[in-house]
């Protein structure tokens, strides 16, 4: 008896891969998304300058107001509205590129195109306003009350 061996193949699974159709629809919901979400984060990422810049102001202001009286001499804070920067014992802070500043202070102190807010040992100030608008037409308006130099704001809409 003989026997001859036979080898048959084993059966071909199916293999699973994508087809060019199936990238073809994935690439265009990413690019979809994309489109969706970046002009979105790029006004969020603006958006967040903007409070900074206002917290900074605001962080400056109370700054030289407790230094004032905790050193029981005058404080001077400078705002130039050129160069969008405001100066405190030597540390200049300057806005993001865009954003406006524009200040109204005492004439008296006012030097070198610069205004001047005051602060004195006993809490008080020379007061004054600042506007602080930024490119996506958000706007703020900080009043330094003179008698006790404490600082409000009021938010609007840039036109």
């Amino acid at each position: 008896m003989s026997m001859t061996a036979t080898h048959t193949a084993a059966p071909r699974l199916p293999q699973s891969a994508f087809t060019l159709v199936e990238l073809m629809v994935a690439m265009a919901i990413v690019g979809l998304l994309l489109a969706v979400t970046v002009p979105g984060s790029m006004r969020f990422y603006e958006s967040m300058q903007y409070r900074q810049a206002v917290r900074d102001v605001l962080s400056t202001l109370g700054a030289a107001r407790q230094q004032a009286m905790d050193q029981g001499r005058a404080q001077d804070v400078l705002f130039r509205s050129e160069q969008a920067s405001i100066e405190f014992n030597g540390d200049l802070q300057q806005l993001p590129d865009g954003f406006g500043l524009s200040v109204t202070t005492a004439s008296e102190l006012s030097r070198e195109s610069a205004g001047v807010i005051r602060f004195y040992p006993e809490g008080s100030s020379t007061g004054g306003d600042i506007e602080i608008s930024s490119p996506l037409g958000q706007g703020v308006r900080l009043s330094v009350d003179w008698l006790m130099g404490g600082v409000s704001q009021v938010s609007y809409d840039v036109e």
